[in-house]
């Protein structure tokens, strides 16, 4: 399929050309033009899903079915959403030479690194070749996180590459035993490592060699994803790279992290049969959620805040995964949708805010709405859609995320209406005297910098109020490949 072909060609691609013209103004509007034709091809893909259902290319290394599509699209939406944005960012940074010409080189060219890796992650079929393009992107993302090679950046680069290196060697492992536990079942070597075939004959592996192998995928991927106590990196990372790049971590890379652990669990639910899988996710979730809401109360950074609150609500999609069954799962993705779009938007706001301010240290900035109106009714909107304030699509998710877990358990219940409540105070504590206090630095400068968050917030309100058919569609027939 041309489109297909297309879709991973491009970026790649991209990545070399950029390194020829990468410290050029021209470069920004090349990783736009790129992006927005990668978006184009991956509608295509889409289209032709539609039309046709699943289909595998290239001798059954790449696989397109609802779920991964689901996620192509939104990667390769906010992909090219990020890319407008980062145009002006990264160009002004070149101006007041807190980056070189050629560190500009070296950021477009690993954005488009990071986009094939995640696709490639994202289409292919062989459990191997995922491995190898999670690897890939980490690699690419290293050198995005650190750079303004402050002291900071370096610092958070280090720790970002050395917990996720030792996930993904983990992962490694996992991988492995899964391709040992089918060697007595599939004689043929080129089928070991793929996903379609390997869950077609899950249920006659050894199940003690599976669980083991889920516990080590549970735990690498889990960095990725930024559980806790894996997270360890994430506040960091997001706090000292670019804006940007915070927006491809967290809009783009978590979702991509957790879209190969919920592949292997798909494979591991029908091995074992049981609930081990869903138990993990509910206990790391839960965590995750807990710890990223106190975390929540007392913070000194814009980003380090709204990191936290990214550990919170990929703790409550991990919890809906976790219950499972056709509703939950439903929830979850809808929630991993609309979460991905929303913290893009803060993180796009937040760029703007840094960019002309000067700072990200919320003690120093004060009466936002005052001295620039368009950065502080932003930032405040984003805040609480994040709070989960109706009738944006992170309301309805949580909504019906503690009716599911009503049904599950009531206890589970108690805890997340008590944790939503402590993350909301904990959100508008932060936030209410940067928009609201008395101000104390001044902004001559109006913000162009933030239409894309516009596009996103947009898209949450409609999500919040109607579903398109076409995507109840997709959502519908990704649930169908996750609880099958």
């Amino acid at each position: 399929m041309t489109a297909l072909y297309l879709l991973l060609l491009i970026p790649f691609l991209s990545a070399l050309l950029m390194l020829l013209v990468g410290g050029a103004k021209i470069a920004g509007y090349i990783n736009v033009m790129v992006t927005a034709v990668n978006f184009v091809m991956s509608l295509f893909v889409a289209y032709y899903f539609l039309q046709y259902g699943s289909f595998v290319v290239m001798g059954q290394y790449f696989y397109i079915d609802a779920f991964n599509l689901l996620v192509i699209v939104l990667a390769t939406f906010t992909a090219m959403t990020t890319a407008f944005f980062s145009n002006t960012y990264m160009w002004y940074n070149v101006t007041i030479n807190q980056l070189s010409r050629n560190q500009l080189r070296l950021y477009h060219a690993m954005y488009q690194l990071f986009i094939f890796a995640s696709l490639v992650v994202l289409t292919t079929n062989n459990l191997g070749i995922l491995w190898v393009a999670i690897e890939g992107a980490t690699l690419a993302t290293v050198l995005l996180v650190g750079m303004y090679r402050t002291k900071e950046a370096v610092e958070a680069a280090w720790k970002y590459f050395i917990l996720c290196i030792v996930g993904v060697a983990l992962t490694l492992f996992g991988t492995v035993l899964i391709y040992f536990s089918s060697i007595s079942v599939l004689p043929q070597i080129d089928t070991r490592l793929l996903w379609n075939v390997l869950v077609e004959h899950a249920s006659t592996f050894d199940p003690n060699i599976i669980k083991i192998a889920f516990i080590f995928i549970m735990v690498g991927y889990g960095t990725k994803i930024g559980f806790v106590p894996l997270h360890n990196w994430l506040p960091d990372a997001y706090t000292e790279c670019p804006a940007p790049v915070t927006v491809l971590l967290s809009g783009v890379l978590s979702n991509v992290s957790l879209y190969a652990l919920i592949r292997f669990k798909i494979l591991v639910d029908h091995a074992l049969n049981n609930n081990l899988t869903g138990n993990l996710l509910i206990g790391f979730g839960l965590l995750s959620f807990v710890v990223g809401a106190a975390f929540l109360q007392r913070q000194r950074k814009l980003k380090r805040l709204f990191s936290y609150s990214s550990i919170e609500h990929l703790g409550l999609i991990a919890i809906a995964f976790g219950i499972g069954g056709k509703t939950a799962t439903f929830i979850g993705l809808f929630y991993m949708l609309v979460h991905s779009l929303a913290k893009s938007a803060i993180f796009i706001i937040i760029g703007g805010i840094i960019q002309q301010v000067g700072t990200q240290l919320i003690e120093k900035i004060r009466g936002l709405i005052k001295i620039n109106s368009e950065l502080g009714w932003s930032l405040i909107i984003a805040t609480l859609v994040m709070a989960a304030v109706p009738p944006f699509g992170i309301f309805t998710s949580e909504l019906l995320l503690f009716i599911a877990s009503v049904n599950f358990s009531p206890f589970l219940a108690v805890i997340l209406i008590f944790g939503l409540i402590y993350a909301l105070a904990g959100l508008l504590r932060n936030i209410q005297p940067v928009v609201y206090g008395e101000p104390i630095t001044n902004i001559t400068k109006k913000s162009f910098l933030i239409i894309p968050a516009y596009i996103h917030l947009g898209v949450v309100l409609i999500l919040g109020l109607y579903i398109p058919p076409v995507l109840q569609q997709l959502l519908h027939a990704a649930v169908a490949v996750i609880t099958r």
